[in-house]
């Protein structure tokens, strides 16, 4: 799972609570691995104080996520003080360590040489860093081989059958994995699909009859 950690202005109205509401889709990276991409207005500029600890709530899947996604706006001013400002509340969150790309965007609104000088800075400690645009969708494709080569962990696939008091497992199967099929049975939930080698001994337990436990 991938978490994309982006920047906003919001104004004081009755609707400011849909801008915190995370958004989950399915995403295919060009090696053609699928992963659940988690996107939410990380960061706001100008949040009412009354609403800190519900904008702070929103941040907690950044815990679970195997990799976070920093879309930052390359034409702020500020925009190192913002990455600095995500640095700290990840170390409040304890998932300042996790793996982390960062996305400059709006770079069509800048000359060829910014690009340049941008990508010449330290940008460290991201894996890496990739200029896009997402209002042209330029830089898409390097940005997914990015996150392709950043996230860890080789895929392997596995069938399981987890009994219906396995509620944890199902939610990491879910969550973590590649869920090619699902089967609701008498004895457990028969999944199958693919999950990170780092995780397959939490699975061992439940492999299904007949499968290759030596993958």
């Amino acid at each position: 799972m991938l978490h994309a950690l982006t920047h906003a202005q919001v104004q004081v109205e009755d609707a400011l609570f849909v801008t915190l509401d995370p958004t989950t889709r399915l995403v295919r990276l060009p090696n053609r691995r699928e992963v659940l991409f988690t996107d939410t207005v990380g960061f706001i500029q100008k949040l009412p104080t009354d609403l800190v600890a519900a904008f702070k709530a929103t941040l907690e899947e950044v815990q679970q996520a195997d990799l976070l996604l920093h879309v930052l706006d390359a034409t702020r001013y500020n925009g190192r003080d913002q990455m600095e400002a995500v640095h700290e509340t990840l170390q409040d969150l304890g998932a300042l360590e996790k793996p982390k790309v960062l996305a400059l965007n709006k770079v069509d609104q800048l000359s060829p040489s910014a690009v340049e000088q941008l990508l010449a800075e330290d940008w460290s400690p991201y894996l890496a860093v990739v200029p896009i645009s997402a209002l042209r969708k330029t830089g898409m494709e390097p940005l997914g081989r990015a996150i392709a080569k950043a996230l860890p962990g080789e895929m392997v696939p596995i069938e399981v059958l987890l009994p219906y008091s396995e509620h944890a497992r199902q939610a990491e199967f879910h969550a973590h994995g590649n869920v090619e099929a699902v089967d609701y049975r008498g004895d457990g939930v028969l999944m199958r699909g693919a999950l990170p080698r780092r995780l397959l001994t939490k699975f061992d337990p439940f492999r299904f009859p007949g499968v290759d436990r030596s993958a």
